[in-house]
């Protein structure tokens, strides 16, 4: 679907599912103005022809894991099988071909340095045809996560909003150790569709309705679980997305990386290890739009050392589960 069969109610549904991706269809029909059979038939449209995908996912900290940056160079033939490998992986998401076609970043989550040791140190470098790894430890998030680019678009209004969000998360309950097994096959299902029908839950899991009910409410409320949108980027015709590395003068890290996540193109930003001390994804409308960013929002910060940019080429994973092969036709990000 091109970006002018997407209107203004779709980019409001997915704005409001970005805001509680569980929503009954008759709660989201009450706050968009619309009958619930209208929302029902926009969200089966959008999420049928891949447009949109609401995750059920956990927040990195919540459960005791280390978020790494993995950048892995290859030579130009293998970028991409590496790309899909690395993306096969339950524990890798943003899975990315960069604009040279030689690099590959992903995301990577690890309980333990032994795991990360395993994916990062030993597995990617005696790869076929990868001649490069390095790995960045996130250390601290400044937007991301549940906090999503549709956020900074107008597409519901601040009284829409303020109907949908739920209740901040008490992050001081958060469980001090790993979720318990149970849990994990919650997670796992609401992983793959955040919006996947109390009974299929029930059975996940084996607890009764009321259990489910109550365990999703605990595990929202502490601030362990949040929900996604994975939206196509032409919906609200943001055409092309870069990840930029940043060298920051150690004294300016916060302030700086505050002030990235509260520019409307940022889709994520982080403090991390390494000479680069600062990335970020920034999602422009196109290449004139990501010139006229670089040399005026980013050129004004004084704290700005030297940057690094690589348009994504394509990307193979995104924030979820990989459902499905990735296919060998090249496409560009969406």
């Amino acid at each position: 679907m091109e970006s002018d069969a997407y209107d203004d109610l779709d980019r409001a549904l997915v704005h409001a599912l970005q805001l509680d991706g569980r929503a009954p269809f008759s709660r989201l029909a009450e706050v968009l103005g619309v009958s619930d059979q209208t929302v029902a038939r926009r969200y089966t449209r959008l999420r049928t022809t891949g447009a949109i995908r609401v995750l059920g996912l956990t927040d990195p900290a919540a459960v005791g894991d280390v978020v790494w940056l993995v950048r892995v160079r290859c030579l130009p033939d293998a970028a991409l099988p590496v790309a899909e490998a690395m993306a096969r992986r339950a524990d890798t998401s943003w899975v990315n071909v960069l604009s040279d076609g030689t690099e590959v970043a992903a995301s990577t989550r690890a309980a333990s340095g032994l795991d990360s040791d395993a994916l990062l140190l030993r597995k990617l470098p005696q790869t076929p045809r990868v001649v490069g790894v390095s790995a960045h430890c996130v250390l601290h998030e400044f937007y991301g996560g549940e906090q999503s680019l549709v956020n900074k678009t107008d597409a519901l209004t601040a009284e829409q909003v303020g109907r949908l969000r739920p209740p901040a998360a008490d992050r001081s309950k958060r469980p001090r150790g790993p979720v318990g097994a149970e849990d994990r096959r919650l997670l796992d299902v609401l992983a793959r569709d955040g919006r996947a029908p109390l009974a299929e839950l029930v059975a996940a899991t084996g607890w009764s309705p009321s259990t489910v009910r109550r365990r999703l409410a605990d595990l929202r409320a502490d601030g362990t679980l949040y929900f996604d949108v994975d939206y196509t980027h032409r919906m609200f015709q943001q055409g092309v997305t870069t990840t930029m590395w940043l060298s920051v003068r150690p004294s300016d890290l916060a302030a700086t990386g505050q002030t990235l996540a509260d520019h409307p193109e940022v889709a994520f930003a982080c403090a991390t290890t390494g000479t680069k001390n600062l990335m970020a994804t920034v999602v422009c409308a196109d290449v004139p739009a990501l010139y006229s960013y670089l040399t005026t929002r980013i050129a004004e910060l004084p704290s700005v050392l030297d940057m690094e940019t690589s348009p994504i080429l394509r990307r193979v994973k995104g924030p979820g589960p990989l459902l499905t092969p990735p296919s060998r036709v090249p496409r560009r990000a969406s």
